[in-house]
């Protein structure tokens, strides 16, 4: 099913601490066709990429005693969250910290790299797919599918993303029509605006239901659906009216595959994924996120 794309969610996730310029980079080894940076930003203003703002669980900053006193409460999208926030640091201090592996219980081998790699900005991650383009000197080029998370709380505090986001990928030849770049969002009103700024592909995500195909798709172009959701029915109903469907998230672990793909019983132990993604495969998808971007590859190759 060559049509289907295989994004490296956050990196090689499973191999690798996520969000890493060492993880997209075994990504994009492994033949992923594109890496997915979760974008938040600094005080400064600079995109940054972080599963979350609250960077406590994926950094070493608790290890730093310079900004013990950083660490604080507030409501983000309605939720009360207590740690560091990357909206309190500017990117040099950022930059003195270092990445730590967010599933240490579920990802043991990971956490042999904590410690070793650095948070990168998205004009890093930016960079490196270039450097890749170059290397391999064909098309197609790298694929890029950002998010933007809390994009009305980084809204409201003056540190809007769009724009930045935006100038980024023309800073790296990656904001022309027909670039390889999907960006998405939770946010509805986020696309909304992106919708105005921009011609490229718009990604609607959901995760505890499928919203009206019909609107979403006057504003975005695809829709980043839980793996609950990408029922047969489902994906008809994006596809009726035109929406691509991306399905999240396929991980290797116990943990997170159903009963009958499991393999033995510890939730750290790799279950049959392969399995997994073919089931979805005959569904219809047309993307699949995964943490392990090899496998993704070739079970879409039908390798």
């Amino acid at each position: 099913m060559p049509n289907v794309v295989v994004i490296a969610h956050r990196g090689a996730s499973g191999e690798r601490p996520e969000h890493t310029l060492e993880g997209y980079q075994l990504a994009i080894e492994q033949g992923a066709d594109y890496i997915e940076p979760d974008l938040v930003m600094t005080r400064d203003g600079v995109l940054i990429a972080r599963h979350e703002n609250e960077i406590g669980g994926t950094t070493d900053v608790a290890d730093h005693p310079e900004f013990a006193a950083r660490r604080r409460s507030q409501v983000i999208d309605g939720e009360m969250m207590t740690g560091w926030f990357s909206e309190d640091f500017t990117l040099a201090e950022i930059k003195t910290l270092r990445a730590r592996e967010r599933l240490p219980k579920l990802r043991p081998q990971n956490t042999t790299f904590d410690g070793r790699f650095s948070v990168p900005t998205f004009d890093e991650i930016l960079q490196l797919a270039t450097e890749s383009n170059r290397r391999r000197g064909v098309e197609p080029r790298m694929g890029i599918y950002p998010e933007t998370k809390h994009p009305a709380h980084f809204a409201a505090i003056g540190l809007p993303q769009e724009d930045a986001v935006l100038k980024a990928l023309d800073r790296f030849g990656y904001g022309r029509e027909g670039s390889p770049v999907f960006i998405q969002s939770f946010d509805p009103n986020n696309l909304r605006l992106l919708r105005d700024m921009t011609h490229l592909p718009l990604v609607q995500l959901l995760e505890h239901e499928l919203a009206d195909m019909r609107s979403i798709a006057e504003y975005a172009d695809a829709v980043g659906i839980a793996k609950s959701l990408a029922t047969p029915a489902g994906v008809a109903d994006a596809h009726a009216f035109d929406l691509a469907v991306h399905v999240w998230t396929f991980r290797a672990e116990n943990e997170f595959l159903p009963d009958d793909l499991k393999i033995g019983a510890a939730p750290s132990a790799h279950g049959n994924l392969d399995g997994e993604i073919e089931r979805y495969l005959k569904r219809g998808i047309d993307g699949l996120f995964t943490d392990f971007p090899a496998i993704g590859v070739r079970v879409r190759n039908g390798q």
